[in-house]
């Protein structure tokens, strides 16, 4: 009877042994460095929600240089986060992003100008110079010019843009009258420049009927044809958005986690709270799955880029609720 327990014992401990050994491994790449904008995936990680889905899960952090399409294209990731101008825009250009999941319901971007300037609704834009970051960000602000029938080649009557770098230098030294800013990240730099809210006037992409989806996760068309990688993905979505809710419910510790990840030293707990504070408010009212009316606008906001829209056509195939029907 002993040696029976001892044997049933040992069977027990090695099948966990292999249960452990068998974890699946998935690479996810972020689009940009360590911060709370990803808290909801380093959450899942830290809580051991991905472990529990038997997932094995490697998170890289982005940054200027890396395109999260390209390391997706080439073999460096299994999924990545990308905003849906940029993944769209990729489609067309032939490599076949598919999203599978939008964890952020509400875009985070806005222009932040100086109040001194003058600018109190769109319509006074006409004259100034606005700072746009480009690499796929400029496709909302385009769209919303050709919206309201200002040109971006400057004059009296137009804008003028400055290809604004990531930082919120233009407005502090004065080179532009407005610049491109995150809810969760610019605007608070400005803040900590010596700014206070009331020397500011924001516009929100969101109140001006031009936002287009931010941070949803994409995989590439092909890899859905393999039940395998399908069934990961189930189990990484499913653990990815108990992440993001338990991190919109405890935005402070999910931050302190965030801070945990950051190998650079470069955030600041203060930073990062903040930032975790209007992260939440993205991602509420979200359960991971894309809402169709959201994909629509940001797809009519695309197309009606002016000149030179992002897409020139309505696009076939770029996003699906097969994983999100059987995550949530």
């Amino acid at each position: 009877m002993k040696t029976m327990i001892v044997s049933l014992l040992a069977g027990a401990m090695s099948l966990a042994a292999a249960q452990a050994l068998a974890a699946d491994k998935v690479t996810l790449q972020l689009k940009w460095v360590t911060q709370a904008q990803f808290a909801g995936y380093y959450v899942a990680q830290d809580q051991g929600f991905y472990e529990e889905e038997d997932l094995e899960v490697e998170i890289k952090p982005g940054g200027p240089d890396i395109a999260p399409p390209q390391v997706l294209a080439g073999g460096g990731a299994d999924v990545i986060i990308d905003w849906m101008p940029s993944a769209l825009a990729t489609r067309e250009k032939g490599v076949p992003l598919v999203n599978i999941a939008q964890p952020f319901k509400s875009s985070g971007m806005m222009l932040t100008c100086r109040k001194e300037t003058g600018i109190e609704k769109p319509e006074d834009f006409k004259g100034k110079t606005l700072g746009v970051w480009f690499f796929g960000n400029e496709y909302p602000f385009l769209s919303w010019m050709s919206h309201l029938g200002i040109p971006t080649d400057g004059g009296a009557e137009g804008v003028t843009v400055l290809k604004q770098g990531f930082n919120v230098d233009p407005l502090i030294q004065k080179q532009a009258d407005c610049i491109s800013t995150m809810t969760y990240n610019e605007y608070w730099q400005v803040i900590d420049a010596g700014f206070t809210p009331e020397d500011l006037v924001v516009f929100k992409y969101e109140d001006q009927g031009v936002a287009t989806l931010e941070d949803g996760i994409y995989v590439l068309e092909d890899s859905l044809k393999d039940e395998a990688f399908v069934d990961k993905m189930v189990r990484f979505v499913r653990a990815s958005m108990k992440g993001w809710k338990w991190a919109e419910e405890n935005p402070d510790e999910a931050a302190m986690i965030v801070l945990d990840n950051d190998a650079t030293g470069a955030q600041t707990e203060k930073h990062q709270k903040r930032m975790m504070g209007e992260i939440a408010k993205l991602t509420a009212g979200s359960n991971g799955a894309l809402d169709e009316a959201d994909y629509q606008r940001t797809v009519k906001t695309l197309l009606e880029g002016g000149s030179d829209p992002v897409i020139t056509k309505e696009p076939e195939g770029a996003w699906t609720h097969m994983i999100t029907d059987k995550a949530l």
